[in-house]
């Protein structure tokens, strides 16, 4: 029972982070892989929320590490998880993918995310799991793989 626990918390954090993943793709506008000024100034307005350049700008400056005035997915992810206390993510994260890839061949389908999300109770439905997955999927290949999978692992790390 207690393996069951933490496999569902690995769970848990994995669809926290694909979440993220998800919200990145939404602000990067231009599917560049990164998040400009503008386009994180267009999202917070569109989500409501009136920033100012300069409100922008230290958004910008806190997540920026290698100052070159984006956002990237890996410094979009640091910032939006080093909050997290989640232990050691990403040997967490690379077990949690392992649980999901059910046939064993180094790719995650929607199908097995939701059997797995069946499994331990939890009512997700199959068209969430596929939209999960396809929000990861870089190549459109409706898969994740390890490669691609290794974009968060890395990233955490």
């Amino acid at each position: 029972m207690a393996q069951l626990e933490d496999l569902s918390g690995q769970t848990e954090m994995l669809s926290q982070v694909m979440n993220l993943v998800e919200v990145f793709r939404a602000f990067d506008a231009d599917n560049d892989g990164s998040i400009t000024a503008a386009e994180l100034r267009g999202i917070m307005g569109s989500l409501g929320y009136s920033t100012s350049e300069q409100e922008v700008k230290a958004m910008m400056q806190e997540g920026d590490t290698n100052k070159d005035g984006l956002l990237s997915l890996d410094e979009f992810l640091e910032i939006n998880t080093k909050e997290m206390e989640l232990g050691d993510l990403a040997n967490s994260l690379k077990t949690a993918f392992d649980a999901l890839d059910l046939d064993g061949n180094g790719d995650v389908t929607g199908e097995e995310l939701y059997e797995l999300m069946t499994n331990m109770g939890i009512n997700l439905p199959l068209e969430d799991c596929q939209d999960i997955i396809a929000a990861l999927d870089e190549d459109g290949d409706g898969v994740v793989s390890i490669e691609e999978f290794k974009l968060i692992v890395d990233s955490l790390t």
